[in-house]
């Protein structure tokens, strides 16, 4: 457990998510008229406003030909807690497939509030309620921004951003010399999750079998002459690559029928498995913009389809995603062979 090397970069991505949301801020300068005579993109960088600030007093004279110039932004990260209202059970996971296929059971993540402070800093008053207008409608209370907490998996949540609240501060001292600060500062909560160590996935799933048979009994000299496999073959859209897709049927289906309309035909190919309602279907043939089919394939039922029904990809993806107490089917190989090899379990290859 502890003491395990991981890093998801969970609280950094939150961190640079939040500061992306204030990085396109612009204010006006506007003459008697209400014309334009000025525009500029607010500042914004990490770190407290006390630093800042700290600048303005070593050098405050209006007359120094390089200063800080206002307005400007900062944030910061001010506190991390725990969540207790959002947990959920310790030992509840979840499965997902990673870059490389393969299957990774994931405990449930532990949710935790990230504290940040966004400081706005003018000398002039309209400068920081023109700010202000350009943030505050978004936040009723909360804003959502998705963040890939994990990419390995491709873990994808929003977060709420909570405004918690708002201050404001004239900082001025001295004379009419002296520069003047106008500090609003608000406060946000993000509602984020960290996750621990993702490992490989130990359900017990029975993923492979392989049966090699011989054609004599004598169990030191005889070779393989046939090699069946068989491997869980999935009845269902696991990954939901109907929503990638975006294919459709464009006419009704009877239940006979094996000529199919659809809108696109692009990521089908003849052998695709495909998935309509319930129904599994593998294609024998495709154009621009019809699909030929085998209907009822897999031990499925033949039915009526509507148009605008979704058209489900089942595919390799799907097949690793089956969990245990899932109904599923089976993909089938045999071949045979003339080298008189033998399969070495051990290395998990042919000898």
């Amino acid at each position: 457990m502890l003491g395990q090397y991981y890093y998801h970069s969970i609280i950094r991505k939150t961190l640079v998510s939040f500061g992306t949301l204030f990085n396109q801020i612009y204010i006006r300068h506007t003459d008697a008229n209400d014309g334009t005579v000025g525009e500029m993109k607010v500042p914004l960088a990490y770190g407290p406003a006390q630093k800042f600030l700290a600048r303005l007093e070593q050098n405050p004279d209006l007359n120094r030909a390089v200063q800080i110039t206002l307005p400007r932004m900062s944030f910061e990260m001010n506190r991390i807690s725990y969540d207790p209202s959002r947990k959920v059970s310790l030992t509840q996971t979840f499965k997902a497939v990673d870059d490389d296929n393969r299957v990774k059971k994931v405990f449930m993540p532990v949710p935790y509030n990230i504290g940040f402070e966004l400081n706005i800093m003018c000398k002039l008053n309209d400068d920081a309620l023109q700010i202000l207008e350009q943030i505050l409608p978004y936040f009723q209370p909360a804003f959502n921004v998705t963040v890939e907490l994990v990419d390995s998996i491709g873990e994808k949540r929003d977060i709420p951003i909570v405004l918690d609240s708002m201050d404001f501060t004239d900082d001025y001292e001295g004379d009419y010399s002296t520069r003047r600060a106008l500090i609003y500062t608000l406060q946000f909560t993000a509602k984020s999750y960290l996750f621990g160590p993702i490992a490989e996935s130990t359900d017990g799933l029975i993923r492979k079998v392989q049966v090699d048979y011989y054609g004599s009994t004598d169990t030191v000299r005889a070779k393989r002459e046939m090699r069946y496999v068989a491997t869980p073959r999935a009845r269902k859209d696991y990954d939901n690559d109907a929503t990638v897709s975006g294919s459709v049927i464009t006419e009704n289906v009877s239940l006979d029928e094996t000529l199919i309309n659809v809108n696109d035909t692009s990521t089908f190919s003849t052998g695709t498995r495909i998935i309509i309602d319930s129904e599994i279907m593998k294609i024998t043939k495709k154009t621009s913009n019809q699909i030929t089919v085998n209907r009822a394939y897999s031990s499925t039922i033949a039915a009526e389809h509507i148009t605008g029904t979704k058209i489900s990809v089942l595919s390799t993806a799907d097949d690793v995603l089956i969990a245990p107490g899932d109904d599923f089917g089976f993909n089938e190989t045999s071949s045979f062979f003339q080298d008189g090899g033998d399969f070495a379990p051990a290395r998990q290859t042919d000898i």
